[in-house]
């Protein structure tokens, strides 16, 4: 097995590989761990999984004793040689050499992955480019049933965290949206080479099947983000610097109108007050 500290500190010996902090590398090297990973996942032989940055394919190995297909994204060429010694006795798995943030998710799986019954991602994400990866996803693509993905404990906190707390943002809400969360369990620095400077966790994200209102889901996190843009300050601070000071007194009165205090801060508010206030805004030409 690759996912192993031996293993793993004779492949990178082999091939002298160094770690690239731009790449965000921190490889898994606890079988106990990768399993758990691929046990949430609840794959079976139907499953197709997309995973993201392989690294020399440790997490790869155990999906494929699994899953139907594991198509890999990995954008290291210094890995690709890698990956084809390690997973050579692997007739289900494809490495493609892209980046994942580029790639048209939705017409790859339908030209890929027609036979499959269920599409999982399934990955350790580069700790530096999970938000963009994660909301590259879920707005982009409607063929993903779900996710299980490791990433920066902090990072997972903000995905299932309460309404009114410090952990809640924007990204919360862009996951209640799309999809329920639940965090698996933490993942302790010791199980990497190299060992991060954080906690990691796994967390479990599936698809909703029917979303709880439906909007234009661009316009509309992008005045959510806009909402949150300067945390400290109230909602209706970050609506004046959003939309324009000569606007705050109908603002205000909008805000009154959908039963919100102007005076609250965003982290306060449900996802179905921004739906509301962003919906008056609209009905109102005061956005569009």
């Amino acid at each position: 097995m690759i996912g192993t500290p031996k293993k793993t500190f004779q492949i990178l010996k082999k091939y002298n590989f160094k770690f690239k902090k731009s790449f965000g590398q921190n490889f898994l090297i606890d079988n106990n761990i990768l399993n758990r990973i691929v046990d949430g996942a609840q794959i079976d032989e139907n499953t197709m999984v997309i995973e993201i940055g392989p690294g020399i394919g440790s997490l790869t190995e155990a999906l494929a004793k699994k899953a139907k297909k594991v198509i890999s994204f990995e954008i290291d060429t210094r890995l690709l040689p890698i990956l084809e010694e390690t997973l050579i006795d692997y007739n289900n798995i494809k490495i493609i050499n892209e980046d994942i943030l580029k790639v048209d998710v939705d017409a790859f799986i339908k030209s890929e992955l027609a036979d499959c019954d269920k599409v999982m991602v399934v990955a350790n994400l580069p700790y530096y480019i999970t938000t963009p990866i994660l909301t590259h996803l879920l707005e982009n693509t409607t063929l993903i049933d779900g996710y299980v993905v490791m990433m920066q404990k902090e990072v997972a906190n903000r995905l299932n965290a309460k309404v009114g707390t410090k952990d809640y943002n924007s990204l919360t809400i862009l996951l209640n949206y799309y999809t329920d969360v639940e965090y698996l369990f933490t993942v302790p620095k010791k199980v990497f080479v190299p060992a991060p400077n954080v906690e990691s966790a796994v967390v479990r994200i599936l698809t909703k099947k029917k979303k709880e209102f439906n909007v234009n889901e661009e316009k509309f996190f992008k005045f959510v983000r806009s909402c949150f843009s300067q945390r400290r300050k109230t909602l209706m601070n970050n609506l004046i610097t959003f939309i324009g000071k000569d606007k705050k007194e109908l603002l205000m009165n909008i805000c009154l109108e959908v039963n919100i205090d102007p005076t609250r801060r965003s982290e306060t508010l449900t996802i179905n007050e921004f739906n509301n206030l962003h919906k008056k805004l609209l009905d109102s030409n005061i956005i569009n």
